[in-house]
This record gives structure tokens, C-alpha cells and sequence, in this order.
């Protein structure tokens, strides 16, 4: 709405007006709001579900210090959609397609996961929220986004397109010549993505097409929204299984969200993008300022989730911040970078998996089920061995910044 007013007031000289222009400073703003938001409001968010009594229910697992985490309030994720959702508001460009499509997001998964809570904790049903009923509300937003990133005419890229050859005469020989020529920045609605290890960093999904034609232009755009289905989901569910141990997934998905507002910046800057030679995106700067306020609600939030926690994020934030990671990588093309940047959360997700169908395998194999790891997920495993939960965190941070460093080096390796 800032940015808005000062549009609205660009003709009056209005001292600092310029500087909402530029993206580095919206950027800056929106960590500050959102940080401030969340600091301020977090506490009396905290001591307002303290009196309604919104606790955590524990389960005793045997695992060390889990019991003295009982009736720690829960739900406290909407401290990161308050804090971020105003800071956008505030500082972002709402007519932004970009834009509009992450407040979706952030709404969506944010109600899934507000159910989910609501259900646990005002039902009394630790089940909470079916698995099929926040499955299918993650594959019908994953439909929704697929069907604009298909379909709407804001979504583009900017690529060298060949133009058909054209016959010249020359001056000496008099005779006609093809000349085929490039066009430089020609928009075009693609199924193209961003890969490391190769030149063009590009990798297009119609190559996966059995198809050619008519067809074949319908097969690759379906391909495309399957895989934009895929990673949202996996990207929330993995989001909501590393929230086992304070702080770590709010300051796991801090540094995603880091890197993954950078690449925003970088797709959406012409010279940068030409630098990388990866392809340029038009408006994905404003994913950048979404990505800074995202970061700064979720640091504030850390000020109370950090061990010992205050309070917990539930899955209204888990839920939340996976779907957001996963459009925010989606809508800037970065998609398949995502088991490298995100690979804490796919190391929970696996370990889950493996645990699941390795325990059925050898109940049917041995009639006695067998475990891999000591507890699942992989953050309970370690807590199993005796190691400090802060050890444990701090230690898949580092695990995280080194993920973060390795994807966008991987931009400079061909």
C-alpha cells in the first residue's frame, strides 16, 4: 500500500520518493517491518493463546526433554502470517501476478493448516486434519498455480528466439542470400526451467513429451503442472516434518528463502540473468521483496521459537512456509534446484519414507518389522542417540547454508 501511495503521489516531490523504486530498498523495508511485526505482536500473540489455554499436547516418545515441552502454546504460525502478509501488503506491488499468486498461496496453506491446528487443539483429535483432505487442498492449489503459470499472459520468459531466414541481395554478387537473424529478448510462454551442469542452464519439460504437435504442446504444458503439483507438495509436507525440534524448520526455511529471493532478483534483473546465463524473467523482482519480508517474519519468529521454545509454530506455519518455498522456486524457474537447496527437508522426508516401507517390508519378509533409523524423522534419530537438541539444530543449519552456497554455485558450473 506504501508503494501504491507513492504511485498515486508520483507527480508531487515527495522527499524519498524515489527510493521505493528500487527493489534493494522495498527489500530492505519489508525484512524490517515484518521483523518488527513479528517481535512486537509475537509476545502478545503468545500470552493471548497462553489464557485460552492453545497448548501443545505431547506424546511421550522417550525422547529427552519431551515432556517439559507440554502445554507450550501451539498455532503461533500466525505470527508469521500476520507479520508477513502486512509487510507485503505494505511494500509489495499488488498488481504484481507474481505477487498475487504468493498471497494465494500463503492464504491457502495457512487455512489448511489453521484447520489442521483447530482440530487438535479445540477438538481434542491429535490426528488433527485428515492426510487426504490437506493432500487435496495442496493438490488443488498446486492445479490453481500450474493453470496460471499456463495460462496467464503475465507469466513469460524472455529468450533468443530464431527468426525465419530472410533473403538479401548483397552488393557484389547481386545475388539472394538467407540471413538468418536473432531477436534478443523475444517474449514467449515456455515449459522451460533452469538445470545446473549444462551451458544453457536450461532444461524443457516438452522433451519429456512422447508427443509432437498439437499434441505434444498439450502433453508438455501437462507435464509441467504435474511437476508444479509435485513440488508443492512436496515441499509443504517436507516443510511440516522438519517442525520436530525448536527452530529448526523457521531457521532451515530462513535460509531458503534467502537464496530463493536472490535467484528471484537475479531472474528478474537483465544484466544479471545475461551474466548467469540464466533465462530472464520479467517481474520476479517483486519476489525478491516477498522473499525478504517471508525471511524477516520468520527470523522475528525465531525470537521466540529458539530453544527453549515460547511457542510453536503448528502446522498454520509449517504448512505454510513449505508452500510458499515451493511457488516462490516454481514461479522463478528454479524448480529442480530444490533437492539441493531444500535438502534438509528432503533428508526428513526420506528418512520417513524409508523408515515406513522398510518396517512393512521385513514384517512381511521376517513376520517381525525392522527399523533403520533409532526414530523417524531424522531430527529424532539424533535425539535418540543422546546428542543436545541445540547441537542437533545448529548443526542442520550449517547443513543448510552449506546446501544454500552449493545451489548457487552451482549457476557458475557448466
Amino acid at each position: 500500500m506504501i508503494y501504491h501511495l507513492f504511485q498515486l503521489l508520483k507527480d508531487y516531490d515527495i522527499p524519498g520518493q524515489g527510493l521505493m523504486h528500487y527493489l534493494s530498498f522495498r527489500a530492505m523495508l519489508a525484512v524490517v517491518i515484518s521483523m518488527l511485526i513479528a517481535f512486537f505482536a509475537g509476545g502478545r500473540i503468545i500470552r493471548a493463546l497462553q489464557r485460552r489455554q492453545i497448548g501443545e499436547s505431547i506424546r511421550d516418545l522417550g525422547l529427552e526433554g519431551q515432556m517439559q515441552k507440554k502445554g507450550t502454546p501451539t498455532m503461533g504460525g500466525v505470527i508469521i502470517l500476520l507479520s508477513l502478509l502486512v509487510s507485503v501488503l505494505l511494500v509489495c506491488d499488488l498488481g504484481n501476478i507474481y505477487v498475487q499468486l504468493l498471497l494465494l498461496t500463503t492464504v491457502w496453506c495457512g487455512g489448511i493448516g489453521l484447520c489442521d491446528d483447530y482440530i487438535k487443539v479445540f477438538k481434542h483429535n491429535k490426528e488433527g486434519l485428515s492426510e487426504k483432505k490437506k493432500l487435496l487442498g495442496q493438490l488443488v492449489l498446486g492445479l490453481i498455480i500450474g493453470l496460471a503459470v499456463c495460462f496467464d499472459g503475465d507469466i513469460v520468459v524472455r529468450e533468443k528466439v530464431a527468426v525465419k531466414p530472410v533473403e538479401t541481395l548483397t552488393v557484389d554478387t547481386e545475388r539472394p542470400v538467407a540471413d538468418t537473424r536473432w531477436q534478443e529478448e523475444d517474449v514467449v510462454k515456455s515449459t522451460k526451467t533452469t538445470i545446473p551442469f549444462v551451458k544453457s542452464h536450461e532444461f524443457d519439460y516438452k522433451w519429456l513429451s512422447p508427443f509432437k504437435g498439437k499434441w505434444g504442446w498439450y502433453c508438455k504444458w501437462a507435464i509441467y503442472v504435474l511437476m508444479i503439483v509435485l513440488v508443492i507438495t512436496a515441499c509443504s509436507n517436507g516443510a511440516n516434518l522438519t517442525d520436530g525440534l525448536d527452530g529448526l524448520s523457521a531457521g532451515t526455511s530462513a535460509i531458503v528463502g534467502v537464496v530463493t529471493g536472490l535467484l528471484a532478483y537475479l531472474s528478474g534483473n537483465l544484466v544479471s540473468s545475461n551474466y548467469l546465463n540464466i533465462m530472464y524473467i520479467p517481474g520476479t523482482g517483486e519476489i525478491a521483496i516477498f522473499m525478504a519480508a517471508f525471511v524477516g517474519a520468520l527470523i522475528g519468529f525465531l525470537w521466540y521459537n529458539t530453544f527453549p521454545a515460547q511457542v510453536f509454530m503448528g502446522d498454520t506455519g509449517s504448512l505454510t512456509i513449505g508452500g510458499i518455498i515451493g511457488v516462490g522456486a516454481i514461479l522463478i524457474r528454479k524448480e529442480l534446484l530444490l533437492p539441493l537447496l531444500c535438502g534438509i527437508f528432503l533428508m526428513e522426508s526420506l528418512s520417513v519414507l524409508i523408515q515406513k516401507y522398510w518396517f512393512k517390508y521385513t514384517r512381511l519378509r521376517y513376520g517381525e518389522g525392522r527399523r533403520i533409523f533409532l526414530m523417524a524423522p531424522l531430527h529424532h534419530h539424533y535425539q535418540k542417540q543422546g546428542i543436545p537438541e541445540p547441537r542437533i539444530v545448529g548443526r542442520f543449519w550449517i547443513i543448510g547454508i552449506i546446501l544454500a552456497v552449493g545451489t548457487l554455485a552451482l549457476l557458475k558450473i557448466r
